[in-house]
């Protein structure tokens, strides 16, 4: 099997590119926020914008982790595909995915075993460029300690397809999910923030047939997360919702972002 590195594609444009930097930029973010949770989260539902827009959102979800970073030791990180077409789930081959902050490896035992599957392939382009999984490294490199990756970018796959591949990684308790996903997009503020609220609501309630390409662009891999969730009668706790009018920029055109644990 061909294996090598998956480089930083986003490093310097969604997140500083050198290290020192990332590393204040990342601490800071955490600290502002104190979001902890009393029981151990089996997933968390992530932003993926670039740090000064979504980095404030979702890092009120990773704080939570902070207290479980013994624990945890195997990352399941969805996330849906902004350049590649992709039928069913996306694999790489890439031995480790790198960030500024360093490599981190990724389980070729899992993938080994996932790509037994018809509808899950390895499909290097789908990874190469890909931002939605990627701006999550920093953070689980900081707020974690030693822990392996399975990166899986989520295509055309219904929600039931997601939740059983999540049956066969998650049923190790040192395992846990990253879903990522933003919510609406590009609507003035006012609307954004209804629809937004709207959107949440069907996500604390694992109402995953309300969900709509329109309400959140990762909506394949949140769906999926959602069943999965339900099937294990989970709770989806809402930690933050704001958009980039409350983060940074202009509120005539703003993106929704929304970080929610599951426990």
């Amino acid at each position: 099997m061909n294996t090598y590195t998956r480089e930083p594609a986003v490093a310097g444009a969604f997140y500083p590119a050198d290290t020192n930097t990332l590393k204040t930029e990342v601490n800071y973010l955490l600290a502002e926020t104190q979001a902890t949770t009393d029981t151990f989260p089996r997933a968390i539902i992530v932003p993926h914008a670039g740090y000064i827009y979504s980095g404030p959102v979702a890092a009120t979800a990773y704080h939570t982790l902070l207290q479980y970073k013994d624990r945890i030791k195997r990352v399941v990180l969805l996330g849906p595909s902004h350049r590649v077409a992709v039928k069913g789930l996306a694999l790489s081959n890439a031995t480790f995915f790198a960030t500024p902050l360093g490599n981190i490896p990724v389980d070729q035992a899992a993938n080994k075993m996932l790509v037994h599957h018809s509808d899950i392939n390895v499909v290097e382009e789908a990874h190469l460029y890909e931002h939605s999984l990627e701006v999550h490294l920093p953070f689980l490199q900081t707020v974690l300690d030693d822990f392996i990756l399975i990166p899986i970018v989520v295509g055309d796959a219904p929600p039931e397809r997601v939740a059983t591949v999540l049956e066969e990684l998650m049923a190790d308790d040192a395992t846990i999910c990253v879903t990522s996903t933003d919510l609406s997009h590009f609507h003035d503020y006012a609307t954004a923030k209804k629809l937004d609220n709207a959107t949440s609501q069907s996500i604390v309630n694992m109402d995953y047939k309300n969900i709509g390409f329109e309400d959140a662009c990762g909506r394949n891999p949140l769906n999926g997360v959602l069943y999965w969730a339900r099937m294990h009668h989970y709770k989806v706790t809402q930690l933050d919702v704001r958009n980039s009018g409350d983060t940074a920029g202009s509120m005539d055109r703003v993106v929704g972002y929304g970080s929610y644990l599951i426990s």
